[in-house]
């Protein structure tokens, strides 16, 4: 049974999580790939402020494609956190504690999660349809110019979603992986 949960992802809501739970989100996201997220950090680093209060936000790392007529947004599906890992670590020591993606993480983000105490979600790649449904409202926030990268603040409810590392660092991709082998090793005992 899913988890519903509500944003934005307070420390105390994001040590409630484990590692493999399935929620069902609700609340205020954030989309940006990586060129948003490169110019997210370069306005950082120059010591402005970002476009978006970054306080217990969650960033969708998403490029939805243009909304049909009487659509809010067109397919949403998640793309490959890995192209965000460089950026991640900054976003969090600024506030930022949600990140829904799909894919494995480098370690300093997964030391970034524990640190700040946050949660790295997974979607299902490949249902962008799907996902899309659960966005209610999408406003373009920030960066026009990087089309479907720019920075949109969306309203969601009930998005599917899976813990991958929880706020102690627990990953469900090494945690099935370690499963899987010990059941493999346990059968070839046999």
């Amino acid at each position: 049974m899913a988890k519903k949960i509500t944003l934005p992802l307070t420390r105390e809501l994001s040590r409630t999580l484990h590692a493999g739970d399935q929620v069902l989100v609700s609340g205020i996201i954030y989309t940006s790939r990586d060129a948003g997220h490169k110019r997210m950090c370069e306005t950082l680093e120059k010591g402005e402020p970002l476009p978006f209060d970054p306080t217990d936000a969650t960033i969708y790392y998403v490029g939805p494609t243009p909304a049909k007529p009487g659509q809010v947004i067109g397919s949403a599906g998640p793309t490959t956190s890995g192209r965000m890992d460089a950026y991640a670590p900054m976003l969090m020591s600024v506030g930022a504690r949600g990140m829904i993606g799909k894919g494995a993480r480098l370690p300093e983000v997964i030391e970034a999660v524990k640190t700040y105490e946050g949660t790295y979600f997974g979607a299902i790649g490949g249902a962008g349809a799907l996902l899309a449904k659960s966005i209610k409202s999408s406003e373009l926030i920030a960066y026009e110019d990087l089309g479907a990268e720019a920075l949109r603040r969306l309203q969601v409810v009930d998005m599917p979603l899976v813990v991958i590392i929880d706020s102690k660092g627990n990953n469900l991709y090494q945690q099935g992986r370690e499963a899987y082998l010990k059941s493999v090793t346990a059968d070839s005992g046999k």
